[in-house]
């Protein structure tokens, strides 16, 4: 009996494999090669990424120390990432702009940022804790676009 248990298991198991070996074949993304005469396909218009317009601002990269709270400045339009570091575990926030994030001493908190409006948008520091108070520790100022 246990030969029949054997053979069984053996035929199932042999069923499972072919059906992998068949699912693996058709969901296998076709590569250049495979295409007539090994010729590259061409990419249409549409599907290529968007390129930047010569008057959008290039992202940029800001960094922010609690502890040496220098404005960070942006243009109008402009992408940029903003970094800010602590010392305390805690929420950073940028209330104008609606941006919250959490921070800690070896990860700071980090706000993508793209926005039309100019101003000085405070930034604050609420460390972890329930007696601890809401502080400012710098300030994203938006500048006109030119």
């Amino acid at each position: 009996m246990s030969r029949v248990h054997l053979r069984r298991a053996l035929l199932l198991f042999a069923i499972v494999l072919g059906l992998a070996a068949v699912a693996a074949s058709v969901s296998r993304p076709r590569d250049d090669s495979d295409s007539p005469g090994g010729a590259q396909e061409t990419v249409t218009e549409a599907e290529q990424p968007p390129a930047a317009s010569p008057g959008t601002p290039a992202a940029v990269e800001l960094t922010l120390l609690a502890a040496d709270p220098e404005p960070q400045r942006i243009r109008a339009g402009q992408a940029a990432t903003l970094f800010v570091e602590v010392e305390k575990p805690g929420q950073v926030a940028i209330p104008d702009l609606g941006m919250a994030a959490t921070a800690e001493p070896l990860t700071p908190a980090r706000f993508d940022v793209l926005t039309r409006e100019t101003g000085r948008h405070p930034i604050e520091f609420e460390p972890a804790g329930a007696d601890a108070a809401q502080v400012r520790v710098g300030t994203l100022v938006v500048v006109e676009d030119r």
